[in-house]
């Protein structure tokens, strides 16, 4: 007999459920599997390469090496500015689960300042993701230490060795070389970013601007196997990069520390040149600045004190100090006025101590008028007017001659224009004349304007360089060079380029060499102080240059006058005056005059000669 459950059962009809449920469980498999196949041949073989290149970029990273940056060197081979090795922390912002929370911790561990992570931000936004963007430059031994020790814990960051640029003798040559800085946005602009792809520096002035091209040289790369933590495994391939070219200068490091050291805390500049080749042998601005501070960043404080101070370290005097070169420009303007007949070397002047345009009440005094109470002599020639630089000589002269032709007399010895020096931030100096005068205020030229450019002064502006290169003119009769620091660039010479020469009669640039001659060698000549225990002769000039105005029947008291407001003292030279092989020139700053400056040239002079003797 049945029992009342089993009479309620249908069999069949649980039998077709699980068929039904079972038909849908191998359907689903059999669409799993289909997809797992699917998927499986899909990545093993249609996509095959594109998965393959991803894990190669996953694994495989291409790293740029940058190039060594080229050395700068002396004449004689001694290392100006060197590439020393540095460790730089970088970060791989895409290995980074949380790049701020990371940035933060190596802020703090690093002692990071707001400058360098506003220049990290910035070196970011021109990254790609996988490339390492420099964090902190130039770590020191604590600081490596403390990143690398928990490095497995920080993902995303490396620590590289690089090569860093170096200065070994600091602000001696500071103006000179220049420096170089971090590349920023600003500089992208003018630089090739393919060439400085890994690149953290960059010339900034000086000779480091000015060859920036050659210095730089040319990046490399190579491809690195990872891990996942993205540490190196391996160097896969490697491509060398091209390093920069050497310079080779004409400066002396021996000749440029002389300098500096009779500089001493003068304000002012030195600036020697080889007449023979225009190479630059020594080139002094001082007060100077060390250029390793600009190399991983000056901080605010040590760029403020730089900026703010008023003995403005950071002015090139040597081509960018621009001063009324004084009585300089008598030797120059005298041989224009042979050459075009206004006078000749036994031509004489009268000198009571002062000159009077005709028609004008105002007298032109000359410096002795202050010293001796009188002029230089009753009658004073060419020769006397040089070496005991006679104002009221040149008064004349000018008066003559006129503002405009003595603009042409003075132009072929590179017045007004800048030399082609190869640095940066050159000033042309003012020639001044009518033209000019209207050009630049837009007024007419008055006869007293020209009387005082007949002795430098007035609106006429120099550079110690251009004196030099002027100078440079005179003892080369005629023959010059554009200045030039760098002698050779790698295997090529840079140097040497002439200039137009000036054509004078032999007698004349006699006459003007006798009278520079008594400049230091005549007992009345300006620097005779110098001559004393001297076995060569110096053929020179002083000068001095005012820096305010003195009144009409005021007398020029030094003692009175602030330090700042006293004259400037010039001195140009060359020697040994019949065969010269260096020329100089000085300008000491607010020295009161001339005898502030040229015992700094003969400091010079005897440095270069004794070791040019020993040779």
């Amino acid at each position: 007999m049945l029992r009342p459950l089993d009479a309620l059962r249908d069999t069949r009809r649980e039998w077709a459920i699980n068929r039904s449920r079972l038909i849908a469980a191998l359907i689903g498999i059999s669409t799993l599997l289909a997809v797992l196949v699917y998927r499986y041949y899909s990545l093993q073989i249609t996509q095959h390469d594109d998965f393959l290149t991803q894990s190669d970029r996953n694994r495989i990273r291409v790293e740029v090496i940058p190039p060594p940056r080229g050395q700068i060197v002396d004449r004689k081979g001694r290392v100006l500015a060197a590439n020393k090795p540095t460790f730089v922390v970088g970060v791989i912002l895409e290995r980074s689960e949380d790049a701020e929370a990371l940035i933060d911790t190596l802020a703090k561990r690093l002692s990071l300042t707001e400058s360098e992570l506003e220049a990290f931000r910035e070196r970011s936004s021109r990254r790609r993701p996988f490339e390492a963007v420099p964090l902190k430059l130039g770590l020191d031994d604590a600081a490596l230490a403390s990143v690398a020790v928990d490095l497995h814990q920080l993902p995303g960051v490396v620590v590289d060795a690089q090569l860093t640029r170096y200065y070994p003798y600091g602000y001696e040559l500071g103006h000179v070389l220049g420096y170089v800085g971090r590349v920023s946005a600003d500089d992208l602009l003018e630089l090739d970013s393919e060439r400085y792809q890994g690149t953290l520096h960059t010339g900034k002035v000086g000779l480091e601007k000015r060859y920036e091209p050659l210095l730089h040289g040319k990046p490399g790369f190579q491809h690195v196997e990872t891990n996942a933590h993205g540490r190196v495994l391996r160097v896969l391939d490697r491509q060398s990069p091209e390093p920069g070219q050497d310079l080779r200068l004409y400066l002396d490091l021996d000749l440029q520390r002389v300098a500096v050291d009779a500089l001493g805390q003068q304000r002012g500049a030195v600036v020697a040149l080889d007449p023979l080749t225009g190479g630059v042998l020594a080139m002094v601005s001082n007060p100077s600045y060390d250029p390793n501070l600009f190399v991983e960043g000056i901080s605010y404080a040590d760029y403020a004190a730089l900026r703010d101070s008023m003995d403005t370290p950071l002015l090139n005097r040597a081509v960018q100090g621009q001063y009324p070169p004084g009585s300089t420009i008598k030797p120059m303007l005298a041989l224009g006025a042979l050459a075009e007949g206004y006078i000749t070397p036994e031509t004489t002047v009268s000198d009571p101590g002062w000159y009077q345009l005709p028609g004008d009440d105002r007298r032109y005094r000359d410096w002795t008028l202050r010293v001796r109470g009188s002029g230089h002599a009753e009658k004073v020639d060419l020769r006397m007017a040089i070496a005991e630089s006679c104002d009221t000589y040149y008064y004349d002269l000018a008066h003559r001659m006129g503002i405009d032709t003595m603009a042409e007399s003075l132009a072929p010895f590179g017045l007004g224009q800048a030399t082609g020096i190869d640095t940066t931030g050159e000033q042309r100096g003012i020639l001044p004349s009518t033209q000019w005068k209207r050009s630049a205020l837009g007024e007419a030229w008055f006869p007293g304007e020209t009387i005082s450019a007949g002795i430098g002064q007035g609106y006429m502006l120099a550079t110690p360089l251009q004196l030099a290169q002027a100078t440079m003119v005179i003892a080369n009769r005629g023959n010059s060079f554009v200045p030039s620091v760098v002698h050779r660039v790698g295997g090529l010479t840079v140097g040497g380029a002439m200039r137009q020469s000036v054509s004078v009669a032999d007698e004349h640039w006699q006459a003007i060499l006798t009278g520079m001659i008594d400049v230091v060698h005549s007992p009345r000549g300006t620097a005779a102080s110098i001559a004393k225990g001297i076995d060569y002769r110096i053929a020179g000039k002083t000068g001095t240059s005012q820096v305010i105005s003195i009144a009409q029947d005021a007398i020029y008291d030094e003692d009175a006058i602030s330090e700042r407001n006293r004259n400037h003292g010039l001195f140009v030279a060359f020697a040994p005056a019949e065969n010269p092989n260096i020329v100089v020139a000085v300008i000491a700053e607010n020295g009161g005059g001339s005898s502030a400056a040229y015992p700094i040239a003969r400091r010079v002079i005897d440095s270069w000669l004794a070791d040019e003797s020993d040779v």
